[in-house]
């Protein structure tokens, strides 16, 4: 098997959806007994350092949508997650099938309420984060 470039894997990541992307990483993690964590910023507590803290929550300006059951009404469900993403009907179904996960990251407020009501005027269980 010929070796592949960095920029040739890199081209194939592109092609890929984020549920595909996604599921790769968990096959790579298995395969390679590895973690693939995202590094967690450091934070240095000063004096005072819970204010900082409990106003840093207050400004949080970017939520994820997670569906955490599909109920009753699946169908439903997968239709909204299909009109909220760009997931085509296989993904979407996965994603509903495959519960917890998330549906929308880095959303604002705004768009993360409107996707939790219409989910759960599905009969979906959600939670924003």
């Amino acid at each position: 098997m010929a070796k592949l470039s960095q920029e040739d894997l890199l081209a194939q990541f592109e092609e890929m959806t984020l549920i595909e992307l996604s599921e790769f990483v968990k096959a790579f993690e298995e395969k390679f007994d590895v973690t693939a964590a995202a590094a967690a910023p450091v934070v240095m507590a000063g004096p005072g350092g819970g204010a900082g803290q409990a106003e840093a929550a207050e400004e949080k300006d970017e939520f994820d949508v997670i569906l955490t059951g599909a109920g009753d009404k699946k169908i439903q469900v997968i239709k909204v997650v299909r009109e909220l993403t760009s997931l085509g009907l296989k993904e979407a179904k996965d994603l509903v099938d495959g519960t917890p996960k998330p549906v929308l990251e880095k959303v604002n407020k705004e768009a993360a309420d409107k996707a939790k009501e219409a989910l759960e005027g599905a009969g979906a269980s959600v939670e924003v984060k």
